[in-house]
């Protein structure tokens, strides 16, 4: 009996035993999962965080690049007939363009403002990325059908556009009649500006709070710019560009405020101030405060009776309410040295 159940047992351990190649298909059949499991780990990036003043700096250094290259191309035209560039301005920009393009972007390299501000460009749109995710800065550059599309945005839409405007400017599309062709040509030009400086505004706040994509075609091409070296630092200096930065927005704010101010009012308060008080009445006393002349038909401004040209004195008090130059008294009339006294009325 025990034989017997031996022998039993063992002939069932011996059909429960897997086929030689029951492995191979439990492989096949669970070797896309795993691949889809690698897949998503690969694809799920680190979550990283460029910069916003960097990529807004690298756009205007690139700007700035194409300025100076500008500028020399222009001395090297310095000694040829005037005005020779002006009807090319526009080839001569594309042309730039198209080289700051070919050199960098077409070549895999970053342009010259992504370089100081440690930035490449990176194909969003790929499905995988190459090796290992270590910082969330891995992904394959742009492909080439993405290089040629930025090149005919960039280069070629600025191209055509600028040639388009200045061609309706120059033919006076906006003044032709209400039903012409050009007329309404025109219309629609100044309708797809609007629409694209809107969506170019939009784009633009969209990029301060996501963080991605500078402007609308950087968008469209799903073209992200992160950091070449997660190790390096930015390779240019801000101290001069912030001196700049401040200039020019204290000149701007002077050019504003200048023209509001009154130049005779301010003299007037700070004459009192002045130390020479002896030279400047004596003075007062010969010339006109305002064109500084010898009166030719004195006038007397009234009440405080100082001198000033009749003209000079006739010419204030008629464009408004006038204050004397020395005393900053109110005029409120005007007397000819021994005439009659005339009311100084301001227009209104």
């Amino acid at each position: 009996m025990e034989r017997g159940s031996q022998a039993q047992s063992s002939s069932c351990s011996i059909d429960h035993l897997p086929q030689e190649h029951a492995w191979i298909d439990s492989y096949q059949r669970l070797s896309p999962q795993w691949k889809t499991f690698t897949n998503s780990q690969q694809l799920s990036r680190i979550p990283i965080s460029i910069s916003r003043v960097n990529q807004v700096d690298a756009a205007r250094l690139d700007v700035e690049m194409s300025a100076m290259l500008k500028e020399q191309l222009v001395k090297v035209f310095s000694l040829m007939k005037p005005g020779l560039l002006f009807h090319y301005e526009a080839e001569l920009d594309a042309f730039l363009e198209f080289l700051i393009w070919r050199f960098s972007i077409w070549v895999d390299k970053p342009t010259p403002g992504n370089v100081l501000m440690n930035l490449r460009y990176r194909d969003e749109r790929a499905t995988e990325t190459r090796g290992k995710v270590r910082t969330g800065l891995e992904g394959p550059g742009l492909t080439v059908a993405q290089k040629i599309w930025y090149c005919i945005a960039t280069v070629g839409g600025q191209f055509i556009w600028a040639r388009l405007q200045s061609f309706s400017a120059f033919r006076r599309w906006g003044d032709s009649e209400q039903a012409s062709y050009p007329r309404r040509a025109w219309i629609i030009i100044q309708r797809v500006e609007g629409l694209y400086k809107a969506a170019s505004f939009s784009n633009f706040l969209i990029f301060l709070y996501t963080g991605r994509y500078r402007n609308i075609i950087e968008r469209a091409l799903r073209a992200r710019l992160v950091y070449e070296s997660p190790n390096m630092s930015r390779a240019v200096s801000f101290e001069y560009m912030n001196r700049q930065l401040v200039w020019n927005e204290f000149s701007e704010m002077l050019l504003l405020l200048l023209p509001l101010l009154n130049s005779s009012s301010i003299r007037n308060f700070l004459r009192p101030f002045s130390k020479d008080k002896s030279s400047i009445s004596s003075r007062d006393e010969t010339v006109c405060p305002i064109c500084q002349a010898t009166p030719t038909i004195p006038f007397l401004a009234l009440p405080c009776q100082h001198s000033y040209c009749y003209y000079c004195l006739r010419t204030r008090c008629a464009a408004t309410s006038f204050r004397c130059s020395r005393c900053n008294e109110l005029v409120t009339a005007m007397q000819r040295c021994g005439g009659e006294i005339g009311k100084a009325t301001a227009t209104q």
